[in-house]
């Protein structure tokens, strides 16, 4: 994930979980909060341990970063958002986990369709 589009510090995740709005499913919840002067969205991943060991934990938060990475064309600039992770993500494959975190997106109405792609004359 490129370094524009990572939410880092403590006081950023604060700031989106204080004053940003949620959105959840079974296995995720979102926290977003509209930046209107920032061109990019800025992600955050959160994994408790009581999901599971350190090993556990990092293989959530790769799967959860890629999902976001091959797909940051369908999310809206200016927002920063953070995913939380529940206990059934543990037993998720990619496809579930992507599936899911598309759901909560399209809950949050953060999820843009598809480009099509155009046809070759």
């Amino acid at each position: 994930m490129e370094k524009k589009n990572r939410l880092t510090k403590r006081e950023y995740f604060d700031k989106v979980y204080r004053h940003g709005k949620s959105s959840a499913n079974h296995q995720f919840v979102l926290y977003y909060k509209p930046q209107p002067r920032q061109e990019s969205f800025r992600f955050g991943v959160s994994v408790s341990k009581k999901l599971g060991n350190a090993v556990v934990r990092n293989r959530i938060r790769r799967v959860l970063k890629e999902i976001i990475r091959l797909n940051a064309d369908r999310l809206p600039g200016g927002y920063d958002l953070i995913l939380i992770a529940r206990k059934p993500v543990t037993q998720m494959s990619y496809h579930e986990m992507e599936k899911s975190v598309f759901h909560v997106l399209k809950r949050a109405s953060l999820l843009r369709p598809r480009e099509q792609a155009k046809p070759v004359d």
